[in-house]
């Protein structure tokens, strides 16, 4: 990023925008590194927000793999991505991080007084001292189907892997897909919806056992229709379908929920101005300070000698990089290492002070 460029771009952006969210930390990436980033902050008294593309936290830990099992979390024998995802929103819980989930950061620019202005998807502008890029191998967004014209009735009768099913209730709702999502939301459904009906590729699914049996009583039961097909046609009220042997189905609907699994993208980041290697962004080992100052990069997404794609690894990277932080978040300011077992501002940061029997994580 060069400066000149940058503040073109800045106050371009802030003449066309609302007002700007300040914080002291923009964290791009939900996932379990960037979960953790926000602890780490946190501990520090650095607060921030955290945008995500997704619809919720947890990163390609629950959207790839959220039921299979994990073996080398520190100190948890076993735990899957699902589980993971939610004890790090309880660690941090205590710090109150602000969430934007479904959007995706696409511009960054350095302002005069040198923080960062960066705006996503929807539209949302902040001002950051410091950003912390933990976006894995790139924002993650859902798969389209592939039907031409259809993404004009994204968000009015087509949805992707909505946050939230309350608004289908009483409705006519088609679910597309044949992973654990899919079969889950339409097993959902059918306690909201008026009728609601599967369609996939095949009959056979990427899906755990139990979700493909409860599927497949609550069909023999009548309570779901399924169909085998693909989507050939849709004008936001029908669906057409074609079936394994060429034949055409229409099916009427008020909404379509479409869970094909998502699938990585660097997206802006490439457009940034780093000197990328392999799409990843290099960093020191000392802050995971990008060539970029203010800029730290965690998880993933970053790379230097010896790097290794663990989550461990990310965790180690994100508490290195909450102190390089805390460098420019209070410049000039001593900040002393204190430990989570006897710091009594730590504890009261965590909200146990005075809970007997408590060991603070």
């Amino acid at each position: 990023m060069e400066r000149q460029d940058g503040q073109a771009l800045g106050a371009r952006a802030l003449s066309h925008s609302p007002a700007p969210i300040e914080t002291d930390a923009l964290i791009i990436g939900a996932g379990p590194v960037g979960l953790f980033q926000a602890f780490q902050l946190g501990l520090l008294e650095i607060s921030c927000h955290i945008v995500d593309a997704l619809p919720a936290a947890g990163g390609q830990c629950v959207a790839l793999y959220g039921h299979k099992p994990i073996y080398d979390i520190p100190g948890t024998p076993v735990t899957s991505g699902r589980d993971l995802a939610q004890s790090l929103l309880q660690q941090v819980a205590p710090f109150k991080p602000q969430f934007h989930f479904g959007e995706q950061v696409s511009t960054l620019a350095r302002q005069p007084d040198d923080r960062l202005l960066l705006t996503t998807s929807a539209g949302t502008a902040f001002l950051a001292k410091t950003v912390f890029i933990a976006a894995g191998v790139g924002a993650f967004v859902p798969k389209r189907i592939a039907v031409e014209g259809i993404a004009q009735f994204e968000g009015s009768t087509l949805f992707y892997h909505p946050d939230s099913l309350d608004r289908f209730a009483g409705q006519t709702v088609v679910v597309n897909g044949g992973d654990d999502v899919a079969l889950e939301t339409a097993i959902a459904l059918t306690a909201l919806a008026r009728q609601v009906t599967l369609v996939h590729r095949r009959d056979g699914f990427q899906a755990d056992e139990a979700n493909v049996a409860a599927m497949r009583t609550l069909v023999a039961d009548g309570k779901l229709a399924f169909r085998v097909g693909q989507p050939s046609a849709f004008d936001g009220r029908l669906l057409q379908i074609t079936t394994p042997d060429a034949t055409t189905v229409d099916l009427p609907l008020d909404a379509l929920v479409a869970c094909l699994g998502i699938s990585p993208r660097l997206g802006p980041i490439a457009d940034w101005g780093f000197e990328l290697e392999r799409k990843q962004v290099p960093v020191d080992t000392e802050k995971y300070e990008t060539r970029e100052p203010g800029v730290f990069a965690v998880g993933d997404i970053n790379t230097y000698p010896g790097k290794k794609k663990l989550i461990v690894c990310g965790f180690h990277e994100a508490t290195l990089a909450s102190w390089g932080a805390a460098a420019r978040v209070f410049p000039g300011k001593a900040i002393p290492l204190q430990y989570t077992t006897t710091s009594t501002r730590l504890h009261e940061l965590l909200g146990v002070a005075g809970v007997t029997g408590t060991t603070p994580r």
